[in-house]
């Protein structure tokens, strides 16, 4: 696991992770498969996670994919929701705490802060990569930059 507060300002640290991740998924291009390795990575390099994973676009619904963590919500309509919101307004959606964000839907209750990327290649919807902290505030500016760079990596390295 990368500590990310110890990496200097935190680009280092997700410099890292970029070049783990794009040698982790070289080899391969079902988005499936991409899709557990990347959560799987995710969830076991980031610390003070308790979910990561995807909710992929099934028309105009997100359906559960490839995570990590506890079970989860299958199904959430687009502009429900954190990730609802993210796949509906196309932008990613950073939370501090989840208990303030109109219309949460708590799929896990030890679940407080959130970061949930929209994931669009050649302009359509493929879905969500959703992450979970029990933590307030877990996810920074830089996580956010971090992690759309790492999703970046895997929408190019995986077939949707």
């Amino acid at each position: 696991m990368i500590d990310l507060s110890e990496a200097g300002d935190g680009l280092q640290g997700y410099a890292l992770l970029a070049a783990q991740l794009e040698s982790l998924l070289a080899d391969e291009r079902d988005f499936i498969a991409n899709a557990a390795q990347f959560s799987a990575f995710l969830y076991t390099q980031l610390d003070n996670l308790n979910w990561a994973g995807f909710y992929l676009n099934r028309s105009e619904e997100l359906v559960l994919g490839p995570f990590q963590g506890q079970i989860a919500c299958v199904r959430i309509p687009f502009g429900r929701g954190v990730c609802g919101t993210a796949a509906q307004s196309r932008q990613t959606q950073r939370v501090e705490d989840v208990h303030a964000f109109a219309g949460h839907i708590a799929c896990d209750s030890a679940s407080n802060s959130e970061l949930v990327v929209p994931l669009i290649k050649d302009g359509h919807l493929i879905g969500v990569l959703d992450l979970d902290s029990p933590a307030l505030g877990r996810f920074s500016v830089q996580d956010q930059e971090g992690i759309e760079r790492l999703a970046a990596i895997f929408l190019q390295a995986s077939d949707c």
